[in-house]
């Protein structure tokens, strides 16, 4: 079944992405129209984030939302076919601070957001750091879309690290001068196991892990966002968010990071994956101290 599938969809990573587009533009009036998919969610979150926005303003902004949502899968079809020209093409980015990074001989860490679109930024990350990059995700649980996107995400070079076995994944890799991918601002299952920070002047939980694991070996920590420079076509910032984070207080390096990720999110609030309930804990003092 694998293979029918893989060969369906690289027939159809062939077309032109004009032609791709129109198949999602076909996606999005269905689910945006008629599915509804987690609209409630999406209006929910627009809301809080940004209550000075009038309902029209936020309702504009969930269009455009599920138009990138919609093109960020036809995109990633896409990508089964495409080569390195290609992505280098519809991603740019300047990768100098990886190689000041490289130069120095030390690991170093990657804290990005959800935001589109997140598997052509992966590819060209990969393609054009001097470092190894070892990109954390979730493994998926249908074994047959699992291997389809391992094989789209590890075709530059890319190692694929479970998030359920992140400290045997990483094993191989210890000696080695790595750069480690990591989406941190994943919503923690158990809000007490969290670092609580102020987002868009709300306490929201963030998950601990990709602190404290930069805390533990004083990993330079790069922040990194994504934005469109049309259909298709996207640009990379990255900023060394923290040299030493060692040397900072518990939750500050989150804090700092949930700043950065605020700032571009208000400038390109399409951009980010709102479908995701960011706000579903509410703090209580059960759930430990904020940052503040």
């Amino acid at each position: 079944m694998y293979y029918v599938v893989y060969g369906l969809l690289y027939l159809l990573s062939l077309l032109p992405l004009r032609v791709l587009f129109v198949l999602s533009d076909l996606a999005y009036g269905i689910l945006y129209y008629i599915v509804g998919y987690r609209k409630k969610v999406v209006y929910s979150n627009l809301a809080i984030a940004f209550p000075g926005k009038t309902e029209q303003e936020r309702r504009r902004i969930a269009r455009q939302f599920y138009k990138n949502f919609t093109d960020n899968f036809i995109e990633t079809i896409k990508l089964l076919s495409a080569d390195t020209a290609y992505i280098n093409k519809h991603f740019t980015a300047d990768y100098s601070v990886f190689k000041q990074v490289y130069e120095r001989g030390t690991k170093c860490q990657i804290h990005t957001g959800h935001n589109f679109n997140w598997e052509l930024a992966n590819l060209a990350i990969a393609a054009n750091i001097p470092q190894k990059l070892l990109t954390v995700y979730m493994p998926i649980e249908s074994g047959l879309f699992e291997r389809l996107f391992l094989k789209i995400r590890t075709r530059t070079g890319a190692a694929l690290l479970p998030a359920t076995k992140i400290r045997s994944a990483i094993l191989p890799w210890r000696k080695t001068q790595y750069v480690l991918g990591l989406v941190a601002d994943q919503s923690p299952a158990d809000p007490r196991n969290a670092y609580w920070v102020d987002f868009f002047g709300r306490p929201t939980p963030f998950l601990r892990a990709p602190e404290n694991g930069a805390r533990v070996a004083n990993l330079p920590v790069i922040f990194c966002y994504f934005t469109r420079t049309k259909r298709g076509y996207y640009k990379g910032f990255f900023q060394l968010g923290e040299s030493e984070p060692a040397s900072l207080p518990k939750g500050q390096l989150t804090k700092n990071y949930a700043a950065y990720l605020e700032r571009f999110i208000s400038l390109y609030p399409e951009m980010y994956l709102w479908s995701h309930r960011r706000w579903k804990w509410s703090w209580k003092e059960e759930f430990g101290e904020r940052v503040l």
